[in-house]
């Protein structure tokens, strides 16, 4: 692991107390429900959803259906960078895509980054009164993603008259998302690797197959790989596509090793209950839909023949300030460091 990235790691109930911290990506999914005059309502509905699904899932034992409760933490990852800044001799080097002007501005060494957010999931079993970790993951907000796709992909394709990726692009990001994972302070947090859960893509065909897992449900195979998977692949991921028991639509489910036997029953249920409630809210025109997924499937985000929750939120905020956020990283990350951005990607290779 590269000496030069130390990584802190810090947690924050997501409750109806909740509020924002001022590092937090303020597109991400709860931070969004978080703001504005129905801040409370939207995160008591949202949270009475994730149990309700949860308990519709977790079935056994569970006469009253109201057995099961899901807390959930917001784990903050922080990464620190033990090297000076660059030095104005070095702006010119534009080995890192779309870095430096003349102007940038100089910060020195050890200076913390917000670098990665996700979710925890807790189990409470109210009949036992036991409480049993969760997964690490679920929902991923990255400053660093919203640089990669707001900033260098749309400078990369200006003018051009066909969709590219530069070279070497989310190497950074995969990267620090791998040295996390591999951490000493990942480690003495977390007991598993993380599972990420997210929306499949209206690019794409989905197909069902035959196979079947009691709780992740009927898996779909989509007719080509993405950009996404691709990126998420650098961090170590893998992805498989199950549409669980009930749900109308499949997730994107990204993880390493063996998401079939790595992770029991009520973990699985833990972070399906907490992300189809948010996709829900995000993408009811995809997983609030009227009607089930068939044999051949694909997301379609202006499908009117969908239902809306009643929990509020701004989804054109949402699409505006993830440029703000990835200039935001291109100023205060990628410029300052970037000879020690470039060696760590130099190492990696």
């Amino acid at each position: 692991m590269n000496k030069d990235f130390e990584f802190t790691i810090t947690s924050t109930p997501l409750n109806e107390e909740y509020s924002p911290s001022e590092t937090t990506r303020i597109t991400t999914n709860y931070a969004n429900l978080a703001r504005g005059e129905h801040r409370k309502a939207n995160l008591r509905n949202a949270l009475q959803m994730i149990n309700n699904r949860f308990n519709a899932l977790a079935t056994w034992d569970n006469l009253t259906g109201q057995r099961y409760a899901v807390e959930l933490d917001i784990i903050t990852v922080e990464v620190t960078l033990k090297a000076p800044a660059i030095t104005k001799n070095e702006i010119n080097d534009h080995s890192i895509k779309n870095s430096a002007p003349s102007d940038t501005k100089l910060q020195g060494a050890n200076k913390s980054f917000p670098a990665i957010e996700v979710l925890k999931t807790t189990i409470v079993d109210t009949k036992t009164k036991q409480r049993t970790e969760g997964i690490v993951g679920n929902n991923f907000s990255s400053y660093l993603r919203d640089y990669d796709f707001s900033v260098v992909l749309p400078a990369h394709n200006k003018g051009q008259s066909h969709f590219s990726v530069p070279d070497n692009f989310g190497d950074l990001h995969g990267t620090l998302f791998q040295q996390l994972v591999q951490s000493n302070t990942y480690k003495a947090h977390f007991s598993k690797l993380p599972v990420i859960c997210i929306s499949v893509s209206d690019s794409k065909v989905y197909h069902r197959t035959e196979n079947e897992h009691p709780i992740l449900g009927v898996e779909y195979i989509p007719n080509e790989t993405s950009l996404t998977e691709s990126y998420f692949k650098k961090m170590g991921l893998n992805v498989r596509y199950f549409m669980p028991p009930n749900s109308v639509a499949p997730f994107a489910f990204y993880f390493s090793n063996d998401l079939l036997n790595d992770y029991t029953n009520l973990e699985l249920i833990s972070t399906i209950s907490t992300m189809e409630t948010f996709q829900k809210i995000y993408r009811p025109e995809i997983y609030n839909a009227n009607a089930v997924a068939g044999k051949r499937y694909q997301p379609n985000l202006r499908h009117q023949d969908h239902s809306v929750t009643r929990i509020v939120y701004d989804r054109d905020e949402r699409t505006k300030l993830g440029v703000e956020q990835g200039k935001f990283v291109e100023e205060t990350f990628i410029k300052p460091y970037r000879a020690t951005l470039k060696q760590c990607i130099k190492q990696r290779a």
